[in-house]
């Protein structure tokens, strides 16, 4: 007679010891491991495994949670609006599984905060950066913290000071808001001491090593958040096995007006000089004739890669990598875009402003030639937020910056973007629209969008514009 099924956590697996070869055959992704004379799985599976154990009726011993019910009570004044009241029920209804995809600015984080308090279970927060961490550590303080913090209301029941993993702390509380990098550098301290994890910005999570931090997690419940759920390299496809499918979702379109800013987006071309329009002839022609001669294909998910590796083996491959960089800098920074920045400055002089670049480079052009405040990966992050605290209060109006504003950033009083160069990603554009959509009173956005005609930049623009938001 088999011996009781006994279960265990063990640096994101889990491990099976007794039990019937028939029990153990009947459980999802059960695997013998010869090293440990035992059998093991995925933590992410745990759900599943006591799911079929209690269906079934057999008998076990779970050692592997270590965790219990938690009451939470969420202390917020605020009503959830229709879409963040449906988008959680739908999420539970679901099994509490899955991802909730709404645009920026329509409240994703307040849906995370009733999911946790519905769910009752000790949480972890997972967040693409640093200051996106202490971002949700001060809401999870003012939803849930000690009496005094947030809002002014008596607070009667129990409350929880969050914890941080990450940024130099290393704090586990039954909250916790981490980084997707320590989540899954110290997986086995934690991937059975949580019942929710919500994964901010889920889009990061199919990464090659970010999506361990779901893999090795027992936790049945998962909610992921994001505005963009698509990925260039296609592993969205990913979300069912590490969060849960995709099971409630709003674009900005439907949203726009009532719970968004009306927008509109509107596309500038400007022109180089004849002599910067030969230069830059010359220079794309050297590297597509490099590319063309080589059998490279840009568009691929591997060009890039082989485009590197082939300008380090071949004898042109040095001017080949120079003449890209050159085409590159002439579309993105052509002078005519600067000449056609400082009228807008000009035209919305009264608006908050944010400037988008390709580059750090071209940010701390424009800061020095139009004397505004820049932002960069560079920027600390108290220079950070004393930037935009000046910002939303009009001290500044005006800001410029290239990449690190595009997710996860509260910029409510901007209601002008300029988008003077970017890449070609459909997510990137979306991002950098949602950061004017937040609404405030009743504020109007406009996105402006700059283009080098007749370069490379044109047909940039039309690949990042797929997305009914511009249609």
């Amino acid at each position: 007679m088999s011996t009781p099924l006994h279960i265990q956590f063990d640096a994101g697996t889990l491990v099976l010891t007794g039990g019937s070869p028939e029990v153990l055959q009947s459980l999802p992704g059960v695997q013998f491991d010869p090293r440990i004379n035992a059998h093991r799985t995925e933590a992410r599976h745990y759900r599943a495994i006591i799911e079929t154990l209690r269906e079934a009726k057999h008998e076990f011993t779970d050692s592997a949670r270590d965790y219990q019910p938690l009451a939470c009570t969420l202390h917020d004044p605020r009503t959830p609006f229709p879409h963040q009241q449906e988008a959680m029920t739908t999420w539970w209804n679901a099994g509490g599984r899955g991802v909730v995809a709404l645009p920026t600015g329509t409240g994703k984080t307040f849906v995370a905060l009733l999911a946790i308090a519905h769910v009752g279970r000790p949480t972890l927060v997972v967040t693409p950066t640093i200051p996106l961490m202490n971002q949700w550590y001060g809401e999870l303080l003012k939803a849930f913290g000690s009496p005094g913090v947030g809002y002014s209301e008596p607070r009667s029941s129990e409350y929880f000071t969050p914890g941080l993993l990450g940024g130099g702390y290393y704090d586990f509380q039954p909250l916790t808001v981490t980084t997707y990098d320590s989540a899954y550098i110290h997986l086995e301290r934690w991937g059975n001491k949580y019942g929710l994890i919500v994964f901010d910005e889920c889009h990061h999570l199919p990464g090659a090593s970010y999506q361990f931090a779901a893999v090795g997690s027992i936790a049945p419940y998962r909610l992921g958040l994001t505005a963009t759920p698509e990925r260039a390299d296609g592993r969205e496809t990913l979300y069912p096995e590490l969060i849960g499918p995709i099971v409630y979702r709003r674009e900005i379109k439907q949203l726009a007006g009532d719970f968004l800013a009306e927008y509109r987006v509107v596309r500038i071309d400007v022109d180089l000089t004849p002599e910067e329009k030969e230069r830059y002839d010359q220079a794309r022609a050297t590297y597509r004739g490099f590319v063309q001669a080589r059998g490279i294909s840009m568009g691929s998910m591997q060009g890039w890669q082989r485009f590197i590796q082939e300008t380090c083996r071949h004898p042109n491959g040095r001017a080949a990598f120079q003449a890209y960089r050159e085409q590159k800098r002439m579309a993105v920074a052509a002078p005519a875009k600067i000449n056609l920045l400082d009228d807008l400055l000009h035209r919305h002089a009264l608006d908050r402003t944010i400037i988008f670049t390709y580059d750090n480079a071209s940010v701390y052009k424009i800061c020095r030639r139009f004397l505004v405040p820049a932002i960069t990966h560079q920027t600390k992050t108290r220079e950070r937020q004393q930037i935009l605290d000046r910002f939303h209060k009009g001290d500044y109006n005006v800001v410029v910056t290239s990449q690190v504003l595009n997710e996860g950033v509260d910029v409510p009083a901007a209601n002008v973007g300029v988008i003077l160069s970017g890449t070609g990603s459909v997510r990137e554009h979306v991002q950098r629209l949602g950061r004017l959509l937040r609404k405030l009173g009743d504020k109007q956005a406009l996105l402006y969008e700059v283009v080098t005609r007749d370069t490379a930049e044109e047909y940039t623009s039309e690949r990042r514009r797929q997305h009914d938001a511009y249609g």
